[in-house]
């Protein structure tokens, strides 16, 4: 069976969260390098395909950016809508 080739990554990790993911390894008999790859390949697999869609902090900046220029973009389409209309 062939190694596979690995590759020497440093972290700059909040120093709270390594605590827990070095315990958490360590109470369960693996290493820090373990428990991150497969936490790597979890992100990867299951959380990175669903990331193409806007994150809920965005969409609330945008909502409220709509309710602010309701107004404008009302009288905006308006004037798209009889640009259409005089060209026809």
């Amino acid at each position: 069976m062939t190694k596979e080739a690995r590759k020497k990554v440093g972290l700059n990790m909040r120093a709270a969260l390594y605590d827990d993911l070095s315990k958490l390894a360590k109470d369960n008999g693996q290493t820090t390098t373990y428990v991150l790859e497969r936490a790597a390949e979890h992100y990867i697999q299951f959380v990175a395909p669903k990331e193409s869609v806007v994150r809920p902090e965005i969409m609330t900046h945008v909502r409220q950016s709509v309710d602010k220029n309701r107004k404008l973009l009302q009288l905006l389409a308006k004037e798209k809508i009889a640009e259409k209309s005089s060209s026809q």
